[in-house]
């Protein structure tokens, strides 16, 4: 099927390295943006990840370089030389949107910052997607999710266990969530641009997504005279409906029932319980004025303790409880309803077929864009030079100097 994709015809220049603003390309370049993404001769460190991750190190097989940015072209050019800046600065001229998530200080140096693109590309949309923020006296600080998302913006300190430790992170969520917010930024931007004939800057912050994204938590810990001060333990949550519990077989549900009261009635007698049903004792009133959090959880551990997770599934579910068995990603990766919505492709790659995670939103008038590899390192550097009308004689030049570089100079560098 030859379908127009809605962002056909948008050029999008790509500053970024390792995953938020390579998300934010990629989910643009998915409905049809032409992205390119420069790198300079040594790569997005993100291309050298692999082994860190568990994965391989090969650049044929660099799952999760690909996440981020397939369906881009690339680009080799050393941005230190006059003619590399050049060479962008004459790129920008027909660029829509220009993605960075260099810090403040390094684009200024280099002119790269908005005020000074603004002033030549009127109708240039420029977004900025830093650790920290722009303003402040932290903005030059090095922005990565571990820190910036999850330590700084409180979800590691306030989330674990009381009296335990810290959870194990997970690379790349607190970007993915940055990066599509940055993506509903860049698609406003676009509008404006579109009707206005003026450009604008884009900014969020690995900082800013973090409180956002926990901002009703983030409100309530104001009120520190009514609810429990976080890291809470499970053993004494505030909601016990909204809580994990241990199955017979050692697996854990998580249970998400908000109207505690409304739910009780209907809940207790599936656990074997029905002899508390109507007990004034347990109203979602009475447990947080007299602190019964932990008795009434022990009860419910208790009883979720005589049965497998299975089992609990196949109650619950039938009496339309909201829960779910806690999943490792191994199982994840089988889910039956993520495969029906699209979640997930398969992709053949040199040791076999690999499942791969598909951006997280569809338009259903338009089919997926199958899922391609992103582009070797410098794969795309003399395409995109010729059609900025380089001659054959200048690309040979500019290459001599190091300008600009292609994957057959950084093949060994990158052990391919």
């Amino acid at each position: 099927m030859n379908e127009e994709k809605p962002l056909a015809g948008v050029k999008v220049i790509e500053l970024g390295t390792f995953i938020a603003v390579p998300t934010c390309a990629r989910f643009l370049a998915e409905f049809g943006a032409d992205v390119i993404k420069i790198e300079p001769k040594t790569g997005d460190n993100i291309r050298f990840a692999g082994v860190s991750e568990g994965r391989l190190g090969s650049p044929y097989e660099n799952t999760t370089f690909d996440l981020e940015n397939a369906h881009k072209r690339g680009l080799v050019l050393n941005l230190k030389s006059d003619e590399g800046r050049e060479i962008l600065f004459q790129m920008l001229k027909d660029t829509d949107v220009f993605l960075t998530n260099w810090r403040p200080k390094a684009l200024k140096k280099l002119g790269l910052d908005y005020e000074s693109l603004s002033q030549k590309y009127k109708r240039l949309v420029y977004g900025s997607l830093t650790g920290y923020g722009e303003e402040g006296p932290d903005c030059n600080l090095p922005g990565y999710d571990f820190t910036a998302f999850w330590a700084r913006g409180g979800i590691v300190g306030s989330l674990m266990q009381r009296g335990g430790e810290p959870i194990n992170l997970a690379p790349g969520m607190g970007d993915h969530t940055s990066g599509m917010f940055l993506v509903s930024g860049i698609l406003v931007a676009l509008l404006k641009a579109q009707k206005t004939g003026c450009g604008d800057k884009v900014t969020t912050s690995l900082l800013h997504s973090s409180v956002f994204v926990q901002g009703v938590p983030m409100q309530a810990a104001q009120y520190k005279e009514l609810g429990q001060t976080y890291p809470i333990s499970r053993k004494s949550a505030e909601n016990p409906f909204n809580n994990t519990y241990k199955t017979k077989d050692n697996r854990f549900l998580q249970l998400s029932m908000p109207p505690f009261d409304l739910f009780y009635p209907r809940f207790m007698p599936l656990i074997g319980r029905a002899d508390l049903v109507g007990d004034s004792r347990y109203t979602m009133d009475n447990i947080t004025e007299n602190h019964l959090h932990s008795e009434f959880i022990g009860i419910l551990d208790e009883a979720f303790s005589k049965k497998t997770a299975a089992e609990w599934l196949e109650i619950l579910t039938a009496a339309d409880i909201p829960c779910s068995l806690c999943q490792v990603w191994e199982e994840v990766l089988e889910d039956k309803q993520a495969w029906a919505n699209g979640v997930f492709e398969q992709v053949d790659y040199p040791s076999g077929k690999r499942v791969m995670v598909r951006p997280p939103v569809r338009l259903h008038s338009i089919s997926n864009r199958p899922f391609e590899r992103a582009p070797l390192l410098g794969e795309n550097s003399e395409d995109i030079l010729r059609e900025l009308g380089y001659s054959e004689e200048q690309l040979h030049e500019l290459h001599e100097k190091g300008v600009y570089n292609t994957f057959s100079d950084v093949k060994e560098f990158c052990k391919g």
